[in-house]
C-alpha cells in the first residue's frame, strides 16, 4: 500500500500553522491583519458609500429637472462613452 503523499503534506503543514501560532509574536502578527483588514474595510464602505450618494445626487437631478441639468449631462455623456446608453 502506497501512502499519499500529499494528505501527508497537508497535515504536515496544518500542523505547523497550529504550532506558529502558539508564538507570541505570530499571534500579535495575526491580530495586526485582523485589525488591518477591519480598517481597509471600513474606509472601503465610506468610498462605496460617497460614490453611492453621488450617484443618486446625480440621478435625483436627472429626474428633477428631466435631464436639462449640466451634471446631468456630464452623467449621460460618462454613460454613452462606456457604452451604456
Amino acid at each position: 500500500m502506497k501512502p499519499d503523499y500529499r494528505i501527508w503534506k497537508l497535515a504536515c503543514g496544518a500542523l505547523a500553522v497550529v504550532a506558529a501560532c502558539q508564538f507570541y509574536f505570530v499571534q500579535e502578527l495575526i491580530a495586526a491583519f485582523a485589525f488591518f483588514a477591519i480598517g481597509f474595510a471600513a474606509l472601503a464602505l465610506v468610498v462605496v458609500s460617497l460614490y453611492m450618494l453621488q450617484k443618486a445626487w446625480v440621478m435625483t437631478i436627472a429626474h428633477v429637472f428631466g435631464g436639462k441639468h449640466a451634471a446631468v449631462q456630464g452623467f449621460k455623456a460618462e454613460d454613452s462613452a462606456r457604452g451604456i446608453l
